[in-house]
């Protein structure tokens, strides 16, 4: 068997593969609730924050304090300069808490397919792995997208709800920058989607296990993820993500591959 057939071979068993994978992602309600949930979050945070926010009085004390609201849309984006080390309200509750949602979505996904016994049906007729670990990749990574798409849409009818200012030169951005800062964000999604699909093949049934580890992970790779995709984000941003996310994809693919290879799939 020559070079051509083997991948012919196996891009006709990754069509199929991606087929079924995309087939039960979509009659999955997790999805759709996960998706909701995307849409949803940004509303509820930017209109509650704008209706705690301001100043309030201590009864105890009677000290006037200023409660900490959003003032622009574009802060539920994230903040332009890529600051890592800010702790405030804008900078936890943004958009880059869809990479714990996308993570934990991936346990769900993955693990389901150990718990039914899919997977033992499944290599026990193709014992073709890789195609298994790349399928999940791309399909997963199709989820995510998704996900920070309809965050994105969430923002913008939930800042007009709250009467939040759209001037994108008071975020210390441009329309550019936006645009390359969310295209950055969502192929840094891969890192994420990567690092709980190794986990979900490790931790196989232990549904905890996978979502306690991929949390985890995440918590260690928050830090990165303003300086990687700041507001203002630019080309070198775009070209960083957009080539390191599949990059690591690949990395982490081959070791899910060996995982999967070498260890027993109950």
């Amino acid at each position: 068997m020559n070079a051509n057939t083997k991948f012919n071979g196996f891009g006709k068993r990754l069509k199929t593969m991606l087929k079924v994978d995309f087939r039960r992602m979509f009659t999955m309600p997790t999805v759709w609730v996960m998706l909701a949930v995307s849409l949803a979050l940004p509303i509820l945070i930017l209109v509650m924050t704008s209706f705690m926010g301001g100043t309030a009085v201590d009864p105890q004390t009677g000290v006037e304090k200023t409660v900490e609201t959003f003032t622009n849309v574009w802060q539920a984006i994230g903040s332009a300069g890529g600051n890592a080390r800010a702790m405030d309200l804008t900078s936890m509750c943004n958009i880059n808490l869809l990479y714990f949602l996308a993570a934990i979505f991936v346990c769900l996904f993955v693990g389901e397919d150990f718990k039914s016994g899919y997977v033992k049906n499944l290599f026990t007729v193709r014992s073709e792995k890789l195609s298994y670990v790349l399928s999940k990749t791309i399909v997963l990574f199709v989820a995510a997208v998704g996900m920070f798409l309809l965050y994105f849409v969430g923002a913008m009818i939930g800042g007009g709800i709250a009467g939040l200012s759209f001037d994108v030169a008071a975020a210390g951005a441009s329309a550019g920058g936006i645009i390359a800062c969310m295209v950055s964000k969502i192929f840094f999604a891969l890192v994420f989607v990567s690092i709980a699909l190794t986990l979900s093949t490790v931790g196989k049934q232990k549904l905890w296990l996978s979502i306690l580890g991929s949390l985890a992970a995440g918590m260690l790779l928050f830090t990165m993820i303003p300086m990687m995709t700041p507001l203002d984000s630019g080309a070198f941003n775009v070209l960083l993500c957009v080539a390191g996310g599949p990059l690591f994809a690949a990395g982490l693919g081959a070791v899910s591959n060996v995982i999967l290879n070498k260890t027993s799939l109950a």
